[in-house]
């Protein structure tokens, strides 16, 4: 494991290295290469990557991966919505596949490993298969799923949600993107056919399970030293909108006991927030990231703040009742401070539990690598909470530096991509060879 946060060049360097095998167990001379690849589409100067959904950059590297599902010998398609596939056929085509993916479009200025590790993995999986002609019974189905980060109609996870038929073309005729431009007509530039998107959507039983690879955004692997770890669940993200309302005045002139701060009742809110969670379940986490201020004058008593509080849990239960208890709490302080307070939520997301069975194949995986199986669960939404929802459904997680992600000093050694490509190839094994 990388001890130290690695410069661009250091990491351009390890991608280079095309001649060295990185472990003893798993040459990934063809795998560097293709991050490599991917890494210099949408290059940006703070050496990470853009590539923003529909854009011009988002379009070559599909091609791209295109390219290598082709060179994989996978029969390879795009839908309407821009999701990109390469089936490796089975032995058996009438039964329902095994589908493994992630996706490569990045959020601004993103990393190298978010997404991408998932969709090169499981290709190199099935080019692997092919090499060695290992003949599975259900196909394997390579996925690179479209727009899941949101970042060009601030709404993520757009080429699954089609693909599980969770959206269609009236439900997203009001995406803006920040140059005013429709669904349709971001979908029309990028050579795609929004008129079409219905034809996305596929049965769940055609598919058998679903497995993303995906780095864990997180330290928790870090600090237990595990390079892998099984996913239990994806937390349910719930939004709530408050509005402080006090008055505004005089910041020099308005004694302290005569004041109706909003600043104030939302900070002593805000600091509070911090303790609830760990008292209603051991894995729910609640932030305020996003805080508006009105007037905004320094020598203006706030009347007026905006701010959201983000709150997940992989337990439903236990996530609303503590989204009752912030609200509750919000009410209490700014009742005592003699000021307004609306709550009211803007997104809310059930938890995705996954697969038991799934789970069980990993395990075994992890296992065999003579590693412990560690249990983890994540904060962070990806495709396979959409496709779990109605697909059994089951997530690997690969060690990243510092839990950095989304930022260009974004990192997963080799090594431990070398470790989730094994696991990967095992488990996917399991799936696809039963009848």
């Amino acid at each position: 494991m990388v001890n130290k946060r690695q410069t661009r060049v250091d990491i351009m360097n390890l991608f280079a290295k095309l001649t060295e095998s990185y472990d003893n167990k798993t040459n990934l001379d063809r795998l560097a290469s293709r991050f490599h690849a991917l890494s210099e589409i949408g290059a940006t100067p703070d050496f990470g990557a853009t590539r923003v959904a529909y854009s011009p950059e988002d379009r070559q590297a599909k091609e791209l991966l295109k390219g290598w599902m082709r060179e994989a010998g996978l029969r390879v398609r795009e839908d309407a919505v821009g999701n990109v596939f390469g089936l490796l056929e089975g032995s058996r085509p009438e039964l329902p596949i095994v589908l493994a993916g992630s996706h490569i479009d990045t959020v601004p200025n993103g990393g190298h490993f978010d997404g991408v590790a998932g969709v090169l993995t499981a290709l190199e999986v099935a080019q692997r298969w092919k090499e060695q002609g290992y003949a599975p019974i259900r196909g394997l189905e390579i996925a690179a799923f479209a727009d899941e980060e949101g970042s060009r109609f601030h709404a993520s996870l757009t080429g699954s949600h089609f693909m599980m038929g969770e959206l269609d073309l009236e439900a997203v005729k009001h995406y803006r993107d920040d140059n005013g431009l429709s669904f349709e007509e971001v979908l029309r530039a990028d050579g795609l056919d929004a008129a079409r998107a219905h034809e996305a959507a596929r049965k769940p039983d055609e598919l058998h399970g679903y497995v993303e690879l995906h780095i864990e955004q997180g330290q928790v692997l870090e600090k237990r030293g595990l390079p892998v770890g099984i996913v239990n669940g994806i937390a349910g993200p719930a939004w709530l909108d408050m509005r402080w309302t006090g008055r505004a005045s005089h910041a020099g002139t308005t004694p302290m006991g005569m004041r109706s701060d909003a600043l104030a009742g939302a900070g002593e809110f805000v600091a509070v927030l911090d303790s609830l969670p760990e008292a209603f379940s051991p894995t729910a986490v609640a932030t305020v990231g996003k805080f508006d201020v009105y007037p905004n004058g320094s020598n203006v008593i706030p009347g007026e703040v905006k701010l959201v509080v983000d709150v997940r849990d992989i337990d439903l239960g236990s996530r609303d009742r503590l989204i009752d208890e912030i609200v509750r709490v919000a009410q209490e302080i700014a009742a005592r401070r003699g000021l307004q307070v609306s709550c009211d939520v803007n997104i809310k997301i059930d938890p995705t539990p996954m697969s038991p069975l799934l789970m069980a194949c990993i395990r075994q995986a992890v296992e065999r690598e003579g590693l412990p199986a560690f249990e983890l669960t994540s904060g962070a939404g990806h495709d396979a909470m959409v496709i779990g929802r109605r697909v059994p459904t089951g997530m690997i997680f690969v060690r990243c530096l510092e839990g950095i992600s989304h930022n260009p000093a974004e990192w997963a050694s080799l090594s431990d991509l070398a470790v989730g490509l094994r696991v990967l190839d095992d488990t996917l094994k399991q799936l696809a060879s039963s009848p």
